[in-house]
């Protein structure tokens, strides 16, 4: 077992973890944040992505142990269901989700294109969403959102 201290959505947490446990199972297993979904488990889909000091990342690839010091944020970070942040609200308004498994990796690689890009055109938030997969929307939704969220900022 190896301690770490990491930092989840603005609390500290320390605990004994064995150096395999990957990152997706310390936040659902140990934490209890079950919005990180784990899809693929090969970083191929982005259900699972987080951001660790700030950006984007799959949290299947990342084991707890690396992190050490790290802040995370997860999709809870993101708003409640009484009190959706403005990224969230948009996916609600333009229906951005169907069975919403990819929804918590989708908001959380948004968070971070936002964040870094200006994000001008289409081309450029799909190219910034390429990572992650989606096979009910069809992405028109979901591209209609970030434009949204986009021009709110």
């Amino acid at each position: 077992m190896t301690t770490i201290r990491l930092t989840v959505n603005g609390t500290t947490h320390e605990r004994a973890v064995e150096p395999r446990l990957l990152l997706a199972d310390f936040l659902r297993g140990t934490l209890g944040l079950t919005g990180t979904h784990v899809g693929c488990e090969h970083g191929v889909c982005g259900a699972c992505t987080v951001l660790v000091d700030g950006d984007s990342m799959r949290s299947c690839l990342l084991f707890a142990v690396q992190l050490d010091g790290c802040a995370i944020e997860t999709v809870e970070s993101l708003g409640t269901l009484n009190d959706l942040s403005p990224l969230q609200e948009a996916f609600r308004e333009h229906h951005a989700l169907q069975c919403g498994f990819c929804t918590p990796g989708m908001l959380m690689t948004v968070t971070d294109l936002l964040r870094k890009y200006p994000l001008a055109t289409d081309e450029q938030i799909r190219e910034g969403l390429s990572g992650n997969l989606c096979r009910c929307t069809g992405y028109e939704h979901i591209v209609a959102a970030v434009r949204t969220a986009r021009d709110a900022r």
